[in-house]
C-alpha cells in the first residue's frame, strides 16, 4: 500500500532527475573555452554535485537504533 509521503518521495526523486539532467544539458552544451575560474559553469559542477548527493541520500538505507539492534549489522539479540 502507498502512502501519501510515498508518492511525495516519488516527486522529489523524479525532480531531482530532471533537475539533474537539466544541469548535465547546461554544462554538455556549455561555451568553450572554460577557465579554471569560470564561475557559472563552477556553481553547475557545484548544482550537479548537490543533486546527486540528495539523489545518494533519498535512496540510501537509514539504520534506525533500536534496543535490540543498537548498531548497523548487528543483528537481533536473543535472550
Amino acid at each position: 500500500m502507498k502512502t501519501e509521503y510515498d508518492a511525495h518521495i516519488e516527486a522529489a526523486i523524479l525532480a531531482l532527475l530532471i533537475a539533474r539532467q537539466q544541469i548535465a544539458d547546461e554544462i554538455k552544451n556549455y561555451p568553450t573555452p572554460v577557465a579554471g575560474c569560470d564561475v557559472q559553469y563552477n556553481g553547475l559542477l557545484s548544482k550537479r554535485a548537490q543533486v546527486t548527493r540528495a539523489l545518494d541520500a533519498i535512496n540510501s538505507e537509514v539504520f534506525v537504533p533500536t534496543p535490540r539492534t543498537l548498531v548497523a549489522g548487528g543483528g537481533a539479540e536473543n535472550r
